[in-house]
């Protein structure tokens, strides 16, 4: 198993609640993590018919099975359990007594909210980091392969796995199992153009009516589906930073996908030699960036708290987030080579921001760091470090 940094923060909420709760997209590690963290536990999944058909049918009995506690896996498909958990753990007492597993907030978190409020401790986890990657000493040599590969497990798990074999299975899995569970829709393919479009905008403002529009469904329907991909942990919607400098400001959130390997799949990127000239790259490395901050925050149990600001003339950071009551601002560059161009949006919002803002960071695709004009400057492979910083 990759050793994942999240390991640490799963065995603290475990010696604090009865309950640890991993949630995340499918194959990103759940199960392994939660079956390497506890492994002198019994394991369960609900995605078994028989052990589903039994948790159902008989809540009580199916918990009596595990007096020692247990890993259930995939406990959305038991929200009847959550009631009957409540009062077996109170009874109980004991730290740490159940592990459950879930690829949906919807149906996991929801039951969670109503029935084990203050005895669920909870860990997103996400395909790897970077820093996860470069610990294992598997972080590709160059930048157009991470982008291209992502960071799922399995492709990595497996070297001679390749994203095109992998990743048009996962999409059609999740279509199959995770949409037709969270919503009804009736054409899976109208649903998959509509995921196809949104990989196409990462890291663009979202415009739902012009995405509706594309797709060729309403505007509620657009909207709707957004909330099953958030739910599914496939994408970000970045608020916009709240307070306005003086200035009038765009409230519009940004999109990104959470992993880049499933975005550049999704817009029919084939081999990652095509991405040094495809006109996404840019944005794939923005979500990369992004990713890797709402990584490094996960996996320390703490919410995302990230966000973007942008005024109506076009100012913009990319990546902004409060450190002790000031504001860390970032902006993120794809290209190789550092163009001085690029520290003039950052050096103008702190102008704007004044004392709250702190000294300036700038990632780009390059494979140097360093400081220049008072900006720190990280390169690719140092993005782990930069989010693990403050993460």
């Amino acid at each position: 198993m990759i050793p994942r940094h999240a390991k640490e923060t799963a065995l603290r909420l475990a010696h604090g609640f009865p309950i640890l709760a991993i949630t995340g997209p499918r194959q990103s590690g759940k199960t392994t993590l939660a079956r390497a963290i506890f492994a002198d536990r019994p394991y369960v999944t609900l995605e078994d018919p028989d052990q589903r058909e039994l948790a159902l049918a008989d809540p009580r009995g199916f918990l009596a099975r595990f007096p020692d506690g247990a890993v259930i896996d995939e406990a959305q498909h038991g929200p009847e359990l959550m009631s009957y958990l409540q009062g077996l753990v109170d009874h109980r007492g004991r730290m740490g007594d159940f592990v459950l597993t879930g690829s949906q907030q919807f149906g996991l978190m929801s039951r969670i909210s109503q029935s084990l409020a203050g005895r669920v401790g909870r860990i997103e986890l996400l395909p790897f980091s970077i820093a996860e990657l470069a610990d294992a000493d598997l972080l590709p040599s160059n930048l157009d392969t991470l982008l291209w590969r992502g960071g799922f497990p399995p492709l990595y798990d497996r070297p001679l796995l390749l994203p095109d074999d992998w990743f048009p299975n996962y999409i059609a899995t999740y279509l199959e199992r995770d949409v037709r569970q969270l919503l009804a829709v009736r054409d899976l393919a109208l649903f998959q153009r509509f995921v196809r479009l949104c990989a196409a905008r990462t890291g663009q403002l979202l415009n739902l009516s012009a995405l509706a529009n594309d797709c060729g469904i309403s505007h509620t329907t657009a909207r709707e589906w957004l909330s099953v991909l958030e739910a599914s942990y496939l994408i970000l919607l970045l608020p916009p930073y709240h307070r306005n400098f003086g200035k009038r400001l765009v409230k519009t959130p940004k999109l990104y996908f959470l992993d880049t390997g499933l975005a550049a799949a999704l817009v029919g990127i084939k081999d990652s030699a095509a991405l040094n000239i495809h006109p996404q790259r840019g944005a794939l490395f923005e979500t990369l960036a992004v990713s890797e901050f709402v990584k490094q925050r996960f996996n320390n149990g703490r919410p995302a708290d990230l966000y973007f600001w942008r005024d109506n003339t076009g100012h913009e950071i990319d990546l902004l987030f409060e450190i002790g009551g000031r504001l860390q601002g970032i902006e993120i560059k794809s290209g190789a080579t550092l163009v001085r161009e690029w520290l003039k949006g950052l050096t103008k919002w702190q102008t704007l921001a004044g004392e709250q803002a702190l000294p300036g960071w700038l990632i780009y695709g390059g494979d140097e760091a360093y400081s220049r004009e008072g900006i720190e400057v990280f390169d690719w492979r140092s993005l782990g470090e930069a989010a693990r910083r403050n993460g």
